[in-house]
């Protein structure tokens, strides 16, 4: 009679403690989760969350009212303003900047009285999706979506939403194809010639696609 294999046990990993650069500077009230790593001379304000196994890059500013999903990877100088929230899994490249006032002003019409900083009536959201990546050097405009998975051309400059899968680029930043999960690009198309409907395939992963009214879904 054939003996039975043991199986090894499956190995867990146990999440430690976030780790934070002595340099940073982490106000009271911030929530950091496991395994995310704060490095130097980051700002945090206070009421802003960070889930599990982040990266923060050098020199990053996160505000309060700022939302942080898990395994968000952030590089060096990225501006966080208030009222940016950010799904698991994003890729934010160095030199993003976020807004987040469309007409801003310092001062009362007056010029009497500073504005405060707090978010107010005028502070606009901007949500980025789960999976998408934000190229170095985007400047990301307020009231606004980008999709998930969506991937920004670096130096782009976006002022409307960004749909799933959508590969976009330029000042405005403008759809010129799609990409897949794994981040290679699907199909490339013009401003005036969407792609047409129908099946893809990513040539790099196999990952099946199919195009319905202009827009990228999963097959």
């Amino acid at each position: 009679m054939a003996r039975a294999r043991s199986r090894s046990p499956k190995r867990v990993r146990t999440l430690s403690a976030p780790r934070i650069h002595p340099s940073a500077l982490v106000e009271t009230g911030v929530e950091i989760g496991e395994d995310t790593s704060v490095w130097d001379s980051v700002h945090l304000r206070s009421g802003a969350r960070i889930g599990s196994q982040c990266i923060v890059g050098e020199k990053t500013y996160v505000a309060g009212a700022t939302r942080i999903g898990d395994r968000v990877k952030i590089n060096a100088f990225v501006y966080i303003c208030a009222g940016v929230t950010i799904e698991d899994g994003v890729m934010i490249s160095a030199g993003t900047v976020f807004t987040n006032d469309r007409f801003p002003r310092a001062t009362t019409p007056d010029l009497s009285t500073l504005r405060p900083s707090e978010p107010d009536e005028h502070t606009l959201p901007t949500l980025v999706c789960a999976g998408a990546t934000i190229g170095a050097a985007c400047t990301i405009g307020n009231d606004l979506r980008i999709g998930r998975f969506a991937m920004i051309g670096m130096g782009s400059l976006v002022t409307k939403s960004i749909g799933d899968f959508v590969l976009a680029l330029g000042h405005p930043a403008r759809p010129c194809g799609f990409v897949c999960r794994c981040g290679v690009p699907i199909v490339r198309f013009g401003p005036a010639e969407p792609a047409p409907d129908g099946p893809l395939v990513c040539d790099a992963c196999g990952l099946p696609y199919r195009v319905v009214g202009g827009a990228l879904e999963e097959a």
